[in-house]
This record gives C-alpha cells, structure tokens and sequence, in this order.
C-alpha cells in the first residue's frame, strides 16, 4: 500500500532496538521480528549464503548477526552489464530485552533464510493467599 507506514506494535518497538553499524558495510539485509508467547522470532533474508559465511553472537544484551557475501566474478570472459544482487560485509545487531533465555537461542539457516528463536525465560508466576496475622 502507497504511502502507508507500518509500525511495530508498542510493547515490540522498544523491546529490540536495531543498532545498525553502517560504517564499511556491503548491504543491510532484511528483517522479520514476532513475538510468540515462547519468545521472539527473526527472520533474516540472506539468499546465497552458506551457514559457514555467517556468525551469530550474544553478549551483553545484544544479538548480532553478521557475514559476508563475496562476489564470485567466475569466468573472466564474463561482461556484466549490470549487477543487483548485494555483496559485501553486513552486521544488525539487536538489543534484546533483559527477560530472554540467552542460553537457549539457536539459528537455523534454511532456503537462503536464516531463522533466530529467542525464548523469554520461563517465569513462575504463583498466586497465593497471604494471611493477615
């Protein structure tokens, strides 16, 4: 739709905060972020890349993602005429809030798409009756 923006819902807005680094950066790839009751998903468009091009690290409250997609020139007989496919190196980073299991994060890099599941920790939340002496 033209001219519409779409915002994220207030409680995810503010919990991951994109820190995108853009200095010496190639491409910035894209990002899709839920929230689930069992935690956040991300999915990041990154067609072309093997799992072995790409690092995911946790430290201090930050998720970064980051790689590189180097450009294959191949046959040096080959004229392009034009190129728009993205390469180069790329880093998003994301503030990620204080009630996640960091411990617990895995990735998976699946059709070009690389899937990041970030559980909350479980919270007991007991009610009780507190007598009143």
């Amino acid at each position: 739709m033209k001219g519409r923006t779409q915002t994220l819902p207030p409680v995810l807005n503010g919990l991951f905060q994109s820190n995108l680094n853009s200095q010496g950066q190639g491409f910035t790839p894209a990002v899709d972020l839920w929230e689930t009751q069992a935690g956040y998903e991300l999915e990041i468009a990154l067609p072309g890349l093997k799992k072995e091009e790409l690092s995911v690290e946790f430290q201090e409250g930050v998720l970064t993602i980051s790689g590189k997609r180097a450009f294959e020139k191949g046959d040096q007989e080959r004229k392009y005429l034009r190129v728009e496919n993205l390469y180069g190196t790329f880093k998003r980073s994301f503030k990620l809030p204080e009630h996640i299991d960091a411990a617990a994060i895995e990735a998976q890099l699946e059709n070009g798409v690389l899937h990041v599941s970030v559980p909350k920790l479980e919270e007991m939340v007991m009610k009780r009756q507190i007598a009143v002496k």
